[in-house]
């Protein structure tokens, strides 16, 4: 293979991708309102046995899943756990933690492609309630811009992890406000999406009429209402805590927030 063709080949290649990504892509969203594609890695990484069984005994989104879609969600936590820093205070960091952290963040990005978000880089756990200097009081978790960093009190975080239908949830709940924050700045294809459907969800917030019709049929608990970013939140621990009763209670809010972060049921079958 002479050098020229090489080139050409290689310059080829480039151009289909930049047509792919600039042109075809755009439109498939438009169509279709979800990424081109959202799992491609060349070389998937897998568990071991010890960890994927932490996922079998505790992550019923993971049983559910294809056994294709099995080695995605198991290749994406060894990468969470990898370009993350756990840090204890008070607290020793076990493997357990990091897994079943890493699965609630896998499984609420698992419809987007670019799952690692760099608002963050470390995260930071307290054995239980701890004092934030952010505004002097008592936290079970929080999402600190500043520092670059998520913080749970672990005796929080297990409690809204085990209890799967009560709709509280302290891993979903804060890695959801910073892939809120992080899809109103961002421009690739999962961001574009969640922040057209988070335009349709947030009328439910906004307008008086149905925020009415929230309120009468009490299934989102008042924290729902504080504010735009609490309401996505709950609605999001929602959507994966009791997603047939969100669906039966209230289907076209569902619809837009299974859409805003391609949640789909396909993925079980």
């Amino acid at each position: 293979m002479s050098l020229q063709f090489f080139i050409s080949v290689l310059f080829g290649t480039l151009f289909l991708l930049l047509l792919i990504f600039k042109v075809v892509e755009p439109a498939y969203v438009l169509l279709f309102n979800k990424p081109l594609y959202i799992h491609w890695y060349p070389f998937y990484k897998k568990l071991r046995s010890s960890q994927r069984q932490i996922l079998i005994n505790d992550f019923p989104f993971y049983n559910r899943l294809s056994p294709k879609r099995k080695m995605y969600f198991e290749h994406r936590v060894i990468e969470f756990i990898a370009n993350y820093q756990f840090t204890g205070k008070e607290i020793f960091i076990t493997e357990d933690m990091q897994i079943l952290i890493a699965g609630t963040y896998v499984m609420l990005t698992f419809g987007m492609r670019n799952y690692l978000i760099r608002l963050f880089d470390k995260i930071i756990i307290y054995p239980s309630s701890y004092f934030s200097t952010v505004n002097q009081a008592y936290h079970k978790g929080e999402f600190n811009p500043k520092m670059k960093a998520i913080v749970f009190s672990w005796e929080d975080f297990l409690i809204g992890h085990s209890a799967s239908n009560d709709n509280i949830n302290l891993g979903l709940h804060e890695f959801s406000h910073v892939l809120h924050f992080h899809c109103l700045k961002s421009n690739d294809p999962s961001a574009i999406i969640f922040f057209d459907e988070f335009k349709e969800v947030i009328k439910y917030y906004t307008d008086p009429n149905l925020n009415a019709i929230l309120t009468q049929k009490g299934y989102f608990r008042l924290y729902a209402y504080g504010n735009q970013f609490e309401f996505l939140s709950v609605i999001l621990e929602h959507l994966f805590e009791t997603p047939h009763v969100f669906k039966t209670t209230h289907p076209e809010l569902y619809t837009h927030t299974a859409a805003m972060i391609n949640f789909n049921e396909e993925y079980f079958k």
